[in-house]
């Protein structure tokens, strides 16, 4: 049986199928992003799903697509925590979300995007990804992703710019302390996923005035910016985005695009359903060298 995997540093998306292609199960753990975690913390993680521990010696190959991948050191890192709990399989292999993010949603030319916890985007070919700039994390880069949006809204309404309706049900959903606060950001791990936690907020009230310039204005600076190192092909071929932010906002993407003279495609939740299709299509998609340029 074989297991794939998308993997973020809030949740994990599992799905595992039998040789004839049907699904056995699938499951949502927490994230596995290499680069914040420890080979014990990832052991640990993987053995709280009672479903992943009572098919673990089943497993015959592991496809792991996640955030943190992208780097050969946390790959290898995750690569051997997978290893040594689905100790039968082989292959166990670990790509960049990139890589899943592309293989489920097209096998045709595209600008494909991840807006989640995170960001990041490139261009597909056909054959070969390219990313044009490098990953610096949700210090600096992670335009319009969750941890952005959150980092908005705390912003909003420390700085009392949050109109008094939201202020309100803002203050009565997260009973927020400064000291709470800074303990989260600043002392405990994670702290893009905690960010992250605030982002449901300002898509479910994405109608009102103020939130829609909060995410016109996060929305906008993506595109200017990760975008704008694929301004052509964003004109030429689909803009796919991948992630709940971008499926959640995808009318105003779409609208925001088009004033731009892109082509809005298709907006993926979860991209585990299309990473399914993707590997009863291609027994071994890992062969040879990695297409990420």
């Amino acid at each position: 049986m074989i297991v794939i995997a998308d993997g973020g540093s809030t949740k994990c998306d599992w799905i595992l199928f039998d040789a004839n292609g049907s699904t056995r199960f699938k499951v949502r753990t927490k994230g596995l992003n290499p680069s914040m975690l420890k080979r014990k913390e990832i052991e640990e993680r993987l053995y709280e799903s009672q479903d992943l521990a009572d098919f673990r010696r089943m497993v015959t190959g592991v496809y792991f697509y996640g955030a943190g991948c992208g780097t050969p050191k946390y790959a290898a890192l995750l690569e051997k925590g997978l290893a040594a709990f689905f100790e039968n399989a082989m292959p166990v292999r670990v790509r960049e979300d990139l890589a899943g993010a592309v293989y489920s949603c097209t096998a045709e030319p595209a600008v494909v995007a991840i807006l989640g916890t995170g960001s990041n985007c490139c261009y597909f070919n056909g054959t070969d990804i390219e990313v044009r700039m490098p990953s610096l994390g949700y210090t600096l880069m992670d335009d319009a992703s969750g941890n952005h949006l959150g980092k908005l809204l705390l912003r909003a309404f420390y700085f009392k710019q949050m109109p008094a309706d939201l202020e309100g049900l803002f203050r009565a959903e997260f009973k927020l302390k400064p000291a709470k606060v800074k303990k989260h950001l600043y002392k405990k791990t994670y702290p893009n996923a905690y960010l992250a936690s605030f982002a449901p907020f300002a898509l479910g009230h994405q109608e009102h005035p103020f939130m829609q310039g909060l995410l016109r204005s996060a929305f906008t600076s993506f595109i200017e910016t990760h975008l704008g190192f694929y301004t052509e092909e964003c004109r030429e071929v689909p803009v796919h985005f991948v992630g709940s932010v971008a499926y959640h906002a995808r009318k105003l993407i779409s609208a925001m695009l088009e004033e731009k003279g892109m082509i809005p495609g298709k907006f993926i939740r979860r991209p585990i359903d299309g990473l399914l299709e993707y590997h009863r299509d291609h027994h071994e998609p890992f062969s040879g060298d990695s297409p990420l340029k």
